[in-house]
C-alpha cells in the first residue's frame, strides 16, 4: 500500500501543478492580447518615420546626420540585451542569451559590453560578460517617456565616445506561437537602403532640410528602442502562453498515465488479497 500512496501523491502534485499552468497561460493569454495591440497600433508610425528620414536624408550629404552617423574604428561594442525579468516562457529569454554570446564572438579580440534590459538576461550574462548597467524596472511601467530615457543614455555613450557601435538583441512578436530573434544596429546609423523609388519632389523646408533630419534622428532612435522593448514584451507573453499551454498538456497526459499505473497497482493489490484469502481457507480445510 505504501506504493499505492506514493503514486497517489504524485497525482495529487500533478494536478496541483496542471491547475497552476492552466492558470498562468489564461493570464498570459489575456496580457498578451494588449501586448500584441500596443505593438500593432505601433508599427505603423515607426514605419512611416523611418520612410520619411529615408526620403529627407536621402538628398542630402553622407555627413548631414552629424555624430549620429559617423563611423569610427570599432573598438568597444555595447549590446543591449532585451529579454524578461521573469522566467517560465520556454526558449524566450535562452535564444537572446545565445545570441548575444555569438555577437560577443563575432567581435573577438574587441571589448563588448552589455547593457541589460531585462534581470533574467541580466542574471545569465553578467557571469561570463562585462554588464555596465541593468533596466529590468523598466517593464513595471512601459511608457514610451521612460524608454526614451533609456534611449538618451544609449546615445549619449555613442556621441561621447565611449563606444563604437550599438546594437539591439531582441525577440521579434510574430505570433503568439512564433519569435523572431532580431539584431539591429542603433548606432552609428547604418546606410539608408531601400528598393522603393525616392520622393523628391519640390517641397519648402522650413526650417532647412538639414535641421529637420538632426531633430527627426533623436526621435527615431527612441522610436526604435521603444518599439523593441515593445516587440520583446509582446513576445514574452506569447512565448509564456505557448509553454503554459504546453506544459498542461504534458502534465494531464502525466496525471493520466499516473491514474492508470494506480488502477493497476491497486488491482494487482486486491488480487494477492483475494489469494491469499483463498490460500487460507484451503489450507484451513486440510
Amino acid at each position: 500500500m505504501a506504493n499505492l500512496k506514493e503514486i497517489r501523491n504524485r497525482i495529487t502534485s500533478v494536478s496541483s501543478t496542471m491547475q497552476i499552468t492552466s492558470a498562468m497561460k489564461m493570464v498570459s493569454a489575456a496580457k498578451l492580447k494588449k501586448a500584441q495591440d500596443a505593438i500593432t497600433a505601433m508599427r505603423p508610425y515607426a514605419e512611416k518615420l523611418t520612410e520619411l528620414l529615408q526620403n529627407l536624408a536621402a538628398t542630402l550629404d553622407g555627413d548631414a546626420g552629424g555624430t549620429f552617423t559617423t563611423q569610427r574604428e570599432v573598438k568597444k561594442v555595447l549590446v543591449v540585451a532585451i529579454t524578461s525579468n521573469r522566467g517560465l516562457c520556454g526558449a524566450f529569454n535562452s535564444n537572446v542569451i545565445k545570441e548575444v554570446k555569438n555577437r560577443a564572438d563575432f567581435y573577438k579580440g574587441i571589448q563588448v559590453d552589455v547593457f541589460a534590459i531585462g534581470k533574467k538576461g541580466n542574471d545569465a550574462l553578467h557571469k561570463t560578460l562585462s554588464i555596465i548597467d541593468n533596466q529590468s524596472p523598466i517593464f513595471d511601467n512601459l511608457t514610451f517617456e521612460n524608454v526614451a530615457k533609456i534611449a538618451e543614455v544609449l546615445t549619449e555613450k555613442f556621441t561621447s565616445g565611449d563606444y563604437d557601435k550599438i546594437e539591439l538583441v531582441y525577440n521579434q512578436f510574430k505570433n503568439a506561437a512564433t519569435q523572431i530573434v532580431q539584431t539591429e544596429q542603433f548606432l552609428p546609423l547604418a546606410p539608408i537602403k531601400s528598393d522603393k523609388p525616392v520622393s523628391t519632389g519640390d517641397y519648402i523646408f522650413e526650417p532647412s532640410k538639414e535641421e529637420i533630419v538632426l531633430t527627426l534622428i533623436p526621435k527615431s532612435l527612441k522610436t526604435q528602442l521603444y518599439k523593441g522593448i515593445r516587440d520583446s514584451f509582446a513576445s514574452e507573453h506569447g512565448a509564456r502562453m505557448t509553454a503554459m499551454h504546453k506544459a498542461t498538456d504534458n502534465a494531464t497526459e502525466l496525471r493520466d498515465q499516473l491514474k492508470l499505473t494506480y488502477n493497476k497497482a491497486r488491482q494487482a493489490a486486491i488480487t494477492n488479497e483475494i489469494l491469499e484469502i483463498v490460500g487460507g481457507a484451503e489450507a484451513l480445510k486440510g
